[in-house]
């Protein structure tokens, strides 16, 4: 069973008591199922499907029918946008995640997602590359550097990594190196970027908008 004291978890942010509490009886039945969240209630933040399960069998259910994409984030300076990411990245059923520089990331943006997410670490950009060449997965850098693609009409390749820069700076000329493309995001007013959080949220919804129909058939 979850942490109890893990509050992110549990608890809205006003405090406001989540999910639902106890099971009536008789309780279903199942190897799936804790009977700790059947006696006393399941407040995770976990949709209905997987309410009163153990973490384990969510996973296992989730590594089932996982998407083909993958999503990179470079860490240079410790972004507080990695656990966004993180969080988005289990809501479109994401692979993995790849962390891309510093081992140690802010998970607080995660909201405890990464608990339910497969997270790998490289230490650098090389290292990154070489497994996803061992892997045959395509890099797509996102960033808004010149000759960059528009996402809008890009295609999407249906097994990729789609490689992010961190906020500021964007991908490191050695993570550009390492994209067989890069994409960029059209914007119309007047910020010459977006938040690398809500970017990620755009392409990760393109891949899905592309390719999620045939990946649920």
């Amino acid at each position: 069973m979850d942490d109890p004291d893990d509050r992110a978890d549990r608890v809205a942010s006003d405090d406001r008591p989540v999910g639902i509490g106890p099971h009536t009886k008789p309780w279903p039945q199942g190897e799936q199922y804790d009977p700790e969240l059947l006696r006393e209630g399941d407040r995770r933040n976990v949709v209905d499907r997987y309410r009163y399960w153990r973490m384990p069998a969510i996973i296992a259910d989730l590594d089932s029918r996982r998407h083909s994409f993958h999503i990179a984030v470079q860490n240079l300076q410790h972004d507080f946008n990695i656990g966004s990411i993180v969080r988005t990245a289990n809501a479109f059923l994401a692979a993995e995640v790849h962390i891309v520089g510093k081992a140690r990331w802010n998970r607080r943006g995660a909201m405890v997602t990464d608990r339910y997410q497969h997270i790998r670490h490289h230490g650098d950009v090389d290292s990154f590359a070489v497994w996803a060449q061992a892997h045959e997965l395509p890099i797509i850098g996102l960033d808004n550097v010149p000759g960059s693609l528009p996402i809008e009409s890009a295609q999407a390749p249906q097994r990729c990594v789609l490689f992010f820069g961190q906020e500021g700076p964007g991908l490191s000329p050695d993570a550009l190196a390492a994209c067989e493309q890069v994409w960029h995001i059209t914007q119309y007013g007047s910020t010459r970027s977006i938040n690398v959080g809500a970017a990620a949220a755009i392409a990760m919804h393109t891949w899905i908008r592309q390719h999620g129909a045939e990946a649920r058939n």
